[in-house]
């Protein structure tokens, strides 16, 4: 689930941080040492933002199309398809995106 997405509605870009740069390696999991986590420098990916309000959208397909992209976007790095997507602090304000069972 993508919960929240409401709360990117005013950004003009949405910044996605992809990996760190650790001593000049780039590390492809979140280090767990907070040690070094402190001398990590995220690398970010930047997406257009879709700058209006989501809490009336009551299907995938009346979202933005910039919206739909970032969606698209975090399956692609999460390596999983999203089945809910929230667009507000209410149940009613849920979207299935996609079927979970069959």
């Amino acid at each position: 689930a993508i919960t929240k997405l409401d709360v990117l509605d005013s950004f003009e870009t949405i910044k996605i941080c992809v990996t760190y740069r650790y001593q000049g390696k780039l590390l492809q999991e979140f280090p767990e040492n907070l040690a070094i986590l402190d001398k990590c420098e995220p690398e970010y990916i930047e997406m257009p933002g879709w700058q209006q309000d989501l809490s009336n959208v009551t299907s995938y397909e009346e979202l933005p199309p910039n919206a739909q992209a970032y969606i698209e976007k975090m399956e692609e790095l999460a390596g999983v398809k999203q089945a809910l997507v929230a667009v507000g602090p209410k149940r009613s304000q849920t979207i299935v995106s996609r079927q979970m069972f069959d």
